[in-house]
């Protein structure tokens, strides 16, 4: 979970409130996409989809409607607009309504497993969003009658203290002297990253994750729990909207 991926330095690890910068196109593939040597373009991961935006260059707009994740990160343009060429300099800038209503959300989701981890010890088994919407699965066999508005006023109570959100990195040894903060019921992290990246929400929870998040959670919003789903084998399903 370092700063670089192949020829890209990540911009987004560095600072989630980027939204434009200047940057060189380092390299083509005519399948997968277009390499730049900056980028704060979030590649997608851990349940946040990538971003989308556009590059700005000689007067031209390439929209990216993706990214491809290989050796390097490969922003995907729109089928229909041209292509910079190596050595090209361009400007890019992201779609910030997306992007913040995706760091709104995520944020909301480690509340959300903070709370559910601290109140009912149950860590999680997967999940995904898209923007101010979520689903959220947890190990966890036996829930009270009241367990989805309970979930729900913990949650709240939570972003209206208005706790600090930090990003720091670790060595993985140091990372995983931290207890439980690995917070799925399956480690994920991929055993060859030896620098962890760590988001820690002030007083609530500590886990490893690469994706981007607000500062603080009264930046959230207010989250609902809108349906509670049995999966079987004890998983529970929780489906949440940012507002």
């Amino acid at each position: 979970m370092s700063n670089q991926h192949g020829h890209t330095h990540r911009l987004d690890l560095d600072d989630a409130s980027v939204r434009e910068w200047d940057a060189t196109v380092v390299g083509v593939d005519p399948e997968r996409g277009i390499v730049l040597d900056r980028s704060a373009f979030y590649p997608g991961g851990g349940g946040q989809p990538p971003d989308q935006g556009v590059l700005l260059w000689g007067g031209v707009r390439t929209r990216i409607i993706g990214t491809t994740k290989g050796d390097d990160l490969y922003l995907v343009p729109h089928e229909e607009d041209p292509v910079p060429a190596a050595g090209t300099a361009v400007r890019g800038a992201l779609d910030d309504e997306r992007r913040t209503q995706l760091m709104r959300t995520h944020s909301g989701l480690h509340v959300l497993t903070g709370v559910v981890f601290r109140d009912f010890g149950a860590l999680v088994t997967g999940g995904n969003m898209e923007p101010l919407s979520a689903r959220m699965d947890f190990d966890l066999a036996d829930v009270p009658p009241d367990f989805k508005d309970r979930v729900a006023e913990a949650v709240n109570a939570e972003i209206r203290t208005d706790r600090r959100i930090t990003t720091s990195f670790l060595l993985r040894e140091e990372a995983f002297a931290i207890p439980d903060i690995i917070r799925t019921a399956t480690n994920l992290l991929p055993p060859d990253i030896e620098i962890v990246r760590i988001v820690d929400i002030a007083g609530l929870d500590t886990q490893a994750d690469g994706g981007t998040h607000v500062a603080s959670t009264a930046l959230i919003g207010r989250m609902e729990v809108v349906k509670m789903e049995s999966k079987g084998r004890g998983f529970r399903r929780l489906r949440v909207r940012i507002t």
